[in-house]
């Protein structure tokens, strides 16, 4: 496509989207108030109104605010393009994901009719005054869960993966051998090392990598709010005193007092209906982070922002370029009725065992639960949710699995080799920290770290990096090992290893 075009219909896409926006009627606002301003002259007015934006820092917001358009929106094509090809290209993907979401709903309805429990009803009066009461104070609640199950885990979406082929791919005309080594069998584009090494070049092994508390004063790029700055900053780490601020400001999450009204709706309908999904999260929450010695503490907050995320409807939107579409159910007694087909749940989000852990480390930086939900809102719909989709995105689960393999295969074939011949397969034990994005396996300090470099490089990749590194470390082990179960065994505690010279070696001091 030319550029110039490719350009224009950028263009004409975000100013569509801010266009009805809030950031657009207070800047609107500000502009004609500031008419009225003694240094604005008729004969310069769209100068001095510039100006008075600049100044005032409107400015900046709308920067920050185009800026994240650019990250989430769909790269723009020839406008006949469908929209489900926009949204993932290659049609057996498409396929795959349909399949799948058709198999998690009914998993989920299936599991409705056996409970005889309603997809969503009203609260009693009395519940909703005791649920009011008690909403700081969930984690004392201890509901009868024993009758409900995670809809999926993640090694049930792993089977889907390793099942997965491109019907217009012939394997056999592959040159090299290793493509049959792994699980993984699509023909994916996935960087190697040279390429890493290039495209992560911040951190190679002269620069020195952060994430302590270094900077007594408040950092410039704090204090100029720009987006764009403190992505480039947090590639190196973020100080720990800076790292809400910063993250905050790359995915532009605000806390003003339209953002607070909103999470306040959200709660309200929590206590107002109840829905099937809710017993999810409170099973979920119980199983992974109120067992987690670093998560235990923010139970309440876990609750809060898990079942006020399940009714949001704006997280609808990152559907236009999620290959994934958001699933449906029928008002009662009208199934098949497409015009009685609800999305359920209201955000599009059937939680699966493990969702709960997107959120947990982000309580370590928020206490202010409207901000925590902001900030775990956008981590969603820019990242999280690629690690729970079928897509060939290169931040998509499918291409960091490969990722995994190939590095795996191309720089420990020794290792790998070793682990296929006892029957060991090396992503069935790193998927489940891929999945998470690691969260509840490194120490929290050290996952921070790690999603320092996800929001800095805009990318999910470096989570297959560190994984494989992972394996490179423990390769001594790994080498001696005979059984799954003592492979098992070398890779059950991740909690006490360093996240970034783990990287760092793996990527600079690995042989080419």
């Amino acid at each position: 496509m030319d550029e110039g075009i490719e350009l224009s219909l950028t263009i004409a896409q975000i100013i569509q989207r801010l266009r009805g926006s809030h950031l657009h009627s207070q800047i609107e606002r500000q502009a004609k108030e500031c008419l009225h301003q003694p240094d604005v002259k008729l004969e310069s007015l769209k100068e001095d109104v510039r100006s008075f934006l600049k100044t005032s820092g409107w400015e900046r917001k709308l920067q920050n605010a185009v800026y994240r358009e650019l990250h989430i929106q769909l790269p723009p094509r020839h406008p006949p393009a469908p929209p489900e090809h926009l949204k993932e290209p290659l049609v057996y993907m498409r396929k795959a994901q349909a399949s799948w979401e058709k198999r998690v709903l009914k998993s989920l309805n299936s599991m409705s009719t056996e409970l005889l429990v309603p997809l969503a009803h009203m609260r009693p009066a009395a519940e909703q005054k005791e649920l009011t009461n008690k909403w700081n104070e969930m984690g004392t609640d201890e509901p009868d869960l024993s009758r409900f199950r995670p809809v999926y885990a993640p090694k049930d979406f792993l089977e889907v993966l390793i099942g997965l082929r491109n019907p217009n791919h012939d394997s056999s005309e592959d040159i090299s051998v290793r493509s049959h080594w792994g699980l993984i069998q699509v023909p994916l584009n996935v960087r190697d090392i040279p390429h890493l090494r290039e495209a992560y070049s911040e951190l190679n092994l002269t620069s020195g990598q952060m994430g302590i508390d270094d900077h007594a004063l408040i950092h410039p790029v704090v204090m100029e709010e720009d987006s764009a700055a403190a992505q480039q900053y947090s590639r190196q780490g973020c100080p720990t005193g800076l790292r809400a601020d910063l993250w905050a400001l790359i995915l532009n999450a605000t806390n003003q007092p339209q953002d607070v009204m909103h999470y306040e709706q959200l709660k309200a309908g929590v206590i107002q209906h109840n829905l099937l999904v809710d017993n999810l999260i409170y099973k979920d929450v119980k199983l992974t982070a109120s067992n987690d010695d670093y998560y235990f503490v923010f139970e309440d907050f876990l609750y809060q922002v898990l079942l006020c995320f399940s009714r949001d409807t704006a997280v609808l939107e990152h559907f236009k370029y999620n290959s994934a579409t958001p699933p449906k159910s029928y008002i009662q007694g009208k199934v098949g009725d497409e015009e009685c087909a609800v999305v359920y749940p209201p955000n599009g989000v059937i939680p699966f065992h493990g969702f709960s852990m997107y959120v947990a480390p982000l309580c370590f930086l928020y206490n202010e639960p409207s901000k925590l939900y902001n900030v775990f809102r956008e981590m969603y719909i820019r990242y999280f949710f690629r690690l729970h989709s079928i897509s060939s995105h290169p931040s998509g689960i499918l291409s960091l699995c490969l990722q995994f393999e190939r590095l795996l295969q191309t720089h420990l074939p020794q290792l790998f080799y070793h682990l296929r011949q006892i029957g060991v397969q090396p992503l069935r034990l790193a998927f489940k920290w891929m999945v998470r994005a690691f969260s509840g396996y490194l120490s929290t300090d050290q996952l921070l770290l790690l999603w320092d470099r996800i929001l800095g490089y805009d990318s999910l990749e470096v989570v297959a990096v560190l994984a494989a590194a992972v394996f490179a470390f423990r390769a001594e082990n790994l080498m001696e090992v005979t059984s799954l179960a003592s492979a098992e065994a070398v890779l059950a505690d991740l909690s006490t290893l360093k996240v970034m010279p783990l990287i760092q070696v793996f990527l600079f001091a690995t042989a080419m």
